[in-house]
């Protein structure tokens, strides 16, 4: 990516987060807890569910779809709330530390990076962990398939950082699902039979998933989608795509004139005819684009949180949502 800092939206308020975050832990721990964690054994106790805490929509969805009846979960990211910005409260921050198990994904949400680190959780699933990251610029060429750079890990969404968004592609998102359920079974022995069940179902559902995509952007008369932001680099690789972002991480970034000339010239080149925003960030900057380049624009949303202007109400319907987009500006058959 083309930024340095860990935070790619707000590169300039780290430090005060984290030291924010310190004073949270601080007061929640030393002031809340206790009565707090009566309150949260008593209910567990009484409902039997596995408490967990989940970092954003994506963690929260495979929770809930292996975790079903036998969780409750939490979200640390309100809907329509953007992820990469969060700063948590106290109670938030408590939570973890309480928290039967945790999901997160580490380098997407430097605060709940920095918070976990310090609360000393247990049962803790790390996505980037579970699946390989990559490196993605502004521009993913899905047609190399060549070395990004593969990583176990991350520390920042940054330029030279792998790239977080993995939960979009089905593949990847798979993967992280079958380990996330070895977290729950091993915070809750006594369901691992029904979380492997649900698991399962999800994992099955998932490979359909990557089938329709496949199967629907294989006859196509572009390769080439413009997006005003970049995430969808592992979509792009999956099924052969080309990933032009506008200015980078931040979908609402204004891009420089000579970034115009270049989108310009490959618009035509390439035979695009949108320029895609998402559901949770201003359509400002894609309106402006599409208006200098007499290019139209629609919807790809990077299911970072679900809101009622989600195209869908769930990741699968969201991204049955994104295939369609996908086809009418790729011009599928």
């Amino acid at each position: 990516m083309s930024v340095m800092n860990d935070n790619p939206r707000r590169p300039a308020s780290r430090s005060p987060r984290i030291t924010g975050i310190a004073v949270a832990l601080a007061a929640a721990l030393g002031l809340g807890t206790l009565s707090a964690c009566a309150s949260d054994e008593q209910t567990r106790g009484e409902d039997g569910k596995l408490d967990v805490v989940a970092s954003f929509y994506p963690m929260e969805f495979l929770v809930r779809q292996i975790g079903g009846d036998h969780v409750h979960v939490t979200g640390l990211t309100k809907p329509g709330q953007e992820p990469h910005d969060l700063e948590l409260k106290p109670r938030q921050v408590a939570s973890l530390e309480k928290a039967d198990a945790v999901v997160y994904l580490k380098g997407l949400q430097p605060a709940v990076d920095e918070a976990i680190k310090q609360s000393g959780a247990k049962n803790v699933a790390d996505a980037a962990s579970l699946t390989h990251l990559e490196s993605h610029g502004d521009e993913v060429d899905g047609h190399t398939h060549g070395d990004h750079g593969d990583h176990e890990g991350h520390e920042s969404h940054g330029e030279g950082a792998a790239d977080p968004h993995i939960w979009l592609d089905p593949v990847k998102y798979a993967e992280v699902a079958e380990g996330v359920n070895k977290t729950l079974a091993k915070a809750a022995p006594d369901h691992r039979e029904i979380f492997q069940k649900n698991t399962d179902i999800l994992v099955n559902r998932l490979k359909e998933l990557n089938t329709k995509f496949a199967d629907g952007l294989r006859n196509r008369a572009s390769d080439t989608f413009i997006t005003t932001h970049a995430a969808f680099g592992y979509l792009a690789e999956r099924y052969g795509l080309t990933e032009e972002a506008v200015s980078g991480v931040d979908p609402e970034a204004e891009p420089s004139a000579a970034r115009i000339k270049d989108l310009h010239k490959l618009a035509k080149d390439h035979h695009v005819n949108t320029v895609f925003f998402e559901t949770i960030a201003s359509p400002a900057t894609a309106k402006t684009i599409a208006g200098d380049l007499n290019l139209r624009t629609d919807v790809l949303d990077p299911l970072e949180g679900i809101t009622d202007h989600s195209k869908g109400h769930d990741y699968f319907e969201v991204m049955e949502s994104n295939l369609t987009a996908l086809r009418k500006a790729l011009g599928a058959k």
